[in-house]
């Protein structure tokens, strides 16, 4: 098929070079302009654009693809189809009339759950143990177009959304080559979303990742897990920020603490509204990830310490 993919994340990377493996005729990559990016803040280019040049395909940047310009370059190309893979921006109708076949998107969970910009992260933060990929074709509303194909998986109980969209951004690469081998052949029936079994999983915020010890461990130990890389679980310790990257589901402890308070040191376990968790690798703000066995022994914790307590 002749095609024009949109997108940007390094997610977005495995569907465009499986798309170009599998032998179809990208016409031109869109992705979003350079960024600052790092301490000293330079322009860096997206993953995909990084892909596409290495891919050797023209690549296009514009600040908002609604734009009347942005739309012109689109209609110069003889499409079949155009593919979307976390582009970052709303598709204007303007642009999906463009394409005979529609546009198709790789979306990170089994809709019509976790419609939104965060299915992955919210899939891990609620305990849910399977997710998966669905192919969409895009439509005007938020991920609520005709469904195409779905490919299902496990959830680990101690992967990370990091760990899961690597998983899942092969997972929908395979899916989307699949698709468009489905519509070329008129095999694949669309199936309408039934909004009354839809969730939302909606953009992070820096606070989501504020950890409530009164909460139960589990609950805890899913926030670790499901808010990587951004904004990352943390606490308050002596004042200053303490992310919390990696932890562990406790033994129970044999006598009860205060949630919030350090129960044991080795390991360092702290007490929670249910359950205990323990302390695998952690970060004072501003200094380097260590185990939870030097941070104790750099900090001199004490026994029944308190995390999560107000800065002073």
């Amino acid at each position: 098929m002749r095609l024009v993919f949109l997108g940007t994340p390094a997610f977005a990377v495995p569907t465009l070079e499986e798309i170009v493996a599998a032998g179809h005729q990208v016409l031109a990559v869109v992705t979003q302009p350079d960024r600052p990016r790092g301490r000293g803040q330079h322009l860096a280019p997206p993953p995909v654009k990084e892909a596409a040049v290495r891919l050797g395909l023209a690549v296009y940047q514009p600040e908002r693809v609604r734009r009347p310009e942005a739309v012109e370059y689109l209609r110069g190309f003889p499409v079949d189809a155009m593919v979307v893979v976390g582009y970052g921006q709303i598709i204007p109708q303007s642009v999906i009339d463009l394409a005979p076949l529609g546009i198709l998107n790789v979306h990170a969970s089994l809709l019509p759950k976790y419609r939104g910009a965060g299915p992955v992260q919210w899939a891990i933060l609620n305990g849910e143990t399977r997710t998966g990929v669905t192919t969409m074709r895009i439509d005007a509303g938020l991920d609520t177009g005709d469904m195409l194909l779905k490919a299902e998986t496990e959830i680990a109980p101690e992967e990370n959304a990091i760990e899961l969209g690597r998983r899942l951004s092969a997972m929908g690469a395979e899916l989307l080559v699949r698709t468009l081998a489905g519509l070329a052949a008129g095999t694949i029936v669309p199936e309408k979303q039934d909004s009354s079994e839809a969730t939302y999983a909606p953009l992070l915020k820096k606070e989501d990742g504020a950890i409530d010890w009164s909460q139960p461990a589990q609950s805890i130990h899913n926030r670790v897990r499901g808010l990587q890389p951004w904004p990352g679980a943390y606490t308050a310790f002596r004042g200053e920020t303490l992310h919390v990257w990696q932890s562990r589901i406790a033994l129970p402890l044999p006598v009860p603490h205060e949630a919030g308070r350090m129960a044991s040191l080795r390991p360092p376990v702290v007490s929670c509204g249910a359950g205990a968790l323990e302390l695998v690798e952690v970060q004072l703000e501003g200094r380097k990830r260590v185990s939870g066995a030097d941070f104790v022994n750099g900090q001199r914790l004490a026994e029944n310490e308190g995390l999560g307590e107000p800065r002073a």
